[in-house]
């Protein structure tokens, strides 16, 4: 018999891990739906790419100064904060972590109380419950500008072999990370801003809500106590955001918090966002004021009651008020655009007094330049202690300075097919009127911003964050918005 053939196999060999997807940040961090784009690798690759651009604007020595890390109340935030730290540790770089549910401006704040370098945030902020998110902030606490984001995100690997880390454990035990409290350093600070005091012992009547995020509690802790009442409402943890389609303080996700607020009888409405970096606020009958309104406010407050002079920065989807309180208070006015990563740096070059965008975010001179729903809505009661006046009379105050303005967003889901046919139409057929009124000035640096004859504005964009394209607008009178966002749309299809 002869010999049996021997049948050849194959040896098949591994292939090499194939690039993963690339992770680009918007106008205020990187945000992707958990469990798709969003997963403990991808933050672990994102933290790496972090890690190397600390390393290459910092020397090794400075290093130790370390990173600030937390996160919010979403679904396995803190766990993500961890990965997070695992890596940095793992670059040596040492860490602060404080875990999740922290508001971001404590977060944003003890980067400066402590003297750190950078930090990572772990949260989607205003972003639907299916979404998490990662912030970037700079030794001052604020957004890092874009050009250093773009910096981060060519140095994300493509790959996790790239990606260094040590187990949690291990970065505790070892110390190069560090668990720490951040609220006490906070409350110090609020204390140096606000007089508290005379908010608690006002007698005011408060409906808090934080919108099942991390502003919960802290109005308790920091005006509690005296003749002021306050009553939370969504103040626990919950992650599928009951009530609400998202935790943004804007209608129809504050309509329970209102409701509950007229019931009561509260003299205020004072809301916050999941992360609690924006606020939002309504009058003494339910009524929203838009964070237009509440940004002149501030504004006003700062310039009148605090007799605080220096430049405004406001990104060009934000109110044209600010313009006409410059001109009354005899101040600068800048305009960037839309997103922290352009008003932070602004502030800091300019030391402006306060900085703002239409999404209800504001920071102030002498803090950081991070939004800050928490002092902002502290800011707020403070103004109404020193004029004895209620929100709708503030308000009437403030329209008889510059008078009426009329404010609404529309928000539209979009496809990135879509996106790019829209740029492509709306660069070729700019509107030379709009809602029956000549176009005077057209903004191009953020968008389409068109300013009319009255000085009603309207301005199409897309998200930074999200698939979507805003449609917004400001005019004299809410049938004219209306007309202007009609004609929005119409420009848009």
């Amino acid at each position: 018999m002869g010999k049996a053939a021997t049948k050849k196999t194959s040896v098949r060999r591994p292939k090499a891990p194939a690039a993963l997807a690339s992770i680009r940040f918007g106008t205020d961090g990187w945000r992707g739906k958990i469990a798709e784009e969003y997963t403990f690798d991808n933050v672990r690759r994102c933290t790496q790419g972090f890690a190397e651009y600390l390393k290459s604007v910092y020397r090794k020595s400075e290093l130790k100064r370390g990173v600030v890390v937390g996160g919010d109340l979403r679904f396995n935030s803190e766990h993500f904060a961890s990965a997070a730290a695992e890596v940095l540790a793992g670059n040596g770089i040492p860490v602060h972590f404080c875990g999740g549910g922290v508001p971001t401006p404590v977060i944003s704040f003890s980067v400066k109380a402590r003297k750190a370098l950078a930090a990572i945030n772990i949260t989607a902020s205003h972003n639907p419950p299916t979404d998490n998110g990662f912030k970037v902030r700079d030794e001052n606490g604020g957004a890092i500008d874009p050009d250093g984001l773009v910096k981060i995100e060519k140095l994300i690997p493509d790959s996790l072999a790239a990606v260094k880390r040590v187990k949690f454990a291990e970065g505790i035990s070892s110390g190069m990370i560090r668990n720490f409290n951040a609220d006490k350093e906070y409350i110090a600070q609020i204390k140096k801003l606000v007089d508290l005091e005379p908010i608690r012992r006002a007698g005011f009547r408060i409906l808090v809500d934080p919108m099942w995020g991390n502003g919960a509690g802290w109005f308790t802790r920091l005006i509690g106590g005296g003749r002021t009442t306050i009553t939370e409402i969504h103040a626990v943890r919950n992650p599928s955001f009951p009530e609400m389609s998202r935790p943004e303080p804007i209608h129809p996700n504050i309509d329970a918090g209102l409701k509950k607020g007229k019931e009561i009888g509260a003299d205020v409405i004072l809301i916050t966002d999941g992360d609690a970096d924006r606020c939002g606020i309504a009058d003494e009958n339910g009524v929203f004021l838009d964070q237009l309104r509440v940004y002149a406010l501030l504004a006003m407050y700062l310039l009148e009651i605090r007799r605080q002079r220096g430049p405004i920065v406001k990104t060009l989807s934000t109110t044209s008020m600010l313009d006409a309180l410059g001109k009354i208070y005899k101040v600068p006015v800048y305009e960037t655009g839309v997103g922290f990563k352009y008003v932070a740096p602004k502030m800091m070059e300019t030391d402006a007094i306060i900085g703002g965008e239409e999404s209800g975010g504001y920071a102030f001179r002498h803090h950081v330049p991070e939004r800050d729903g928490i002092l902002a809505n502290l800011f707020f009661l403070d103004f109404m202690c020193k004029t004895g006046l209620k929100p709708s009379q503030l308000l009437a105050k403030l329209f008889a300075k510059v008078g009426p303005h009329f404010y609404d967003r529309i928000d539209t889901v979009i496809e990135a097919s879509q996106k790019n046919r829209i740029l492509k139409q709306l660069k070729a057929n700019l509107p030379k009127s709009v809602a029956g009124l000549k176009v005077v000035r057209t903004n191009l640096t953020d968008g389409f911003k068109f300013t009319l004859a009255d000085g009603s504005w309207l301005l199409i964009r897309f998200s930074g964050t999200e698939p979507l394209v805003r449609i917004y607008s400001e005019a004299p009178s809410r049938k004219r918005v209306l007309a202007i966002l009609k004609d929005g749309k119409r420009i848009v299809r």
